[in-house]
């Protein structure tokens, strides 16, 4: 599927994106792990039904990293090489 890594009308350019992938990045995979992590401790203790939303959770998380992950890969395809970015950019 090719495209921009930004939609149409979005207030961010290139530049400056609207959306700070490598926060979210990190954000993500605190959550995954933790969710995860939890929801194995919860089943452990036989409570199914938290478990099972902790489990939502992880999967959520994991969905949002492969959209960060074809995102930030079609940024580097976009812009010049060499060009780096902190956490919050």
């Amino acid at each position: 599927m090719a495209g921009k890594s930004q939609p149409t009308g979005a207030r961010g350019t290139v530049g400056h994106p609207y959306s700070a992938l490598n926060l979210r990045l990190v954000l993500a995979s605190f959550g995954l792990v933790v969710s995860a992590g939890l929801g194995v401790l919860v089943v452990l203790t036989g409570h199914w039904v938290p478990a099972v939303i902790l489990f939502v959770l992880a999967a959520v998380a994991v969905v949002d990293l492969v959209i960060i992950m074809r995102r930030r890969a079609q940024r580097r395809r976009e812009e010049p090489p060499g060009t780096s970015h902190s956490l919050f950019e």
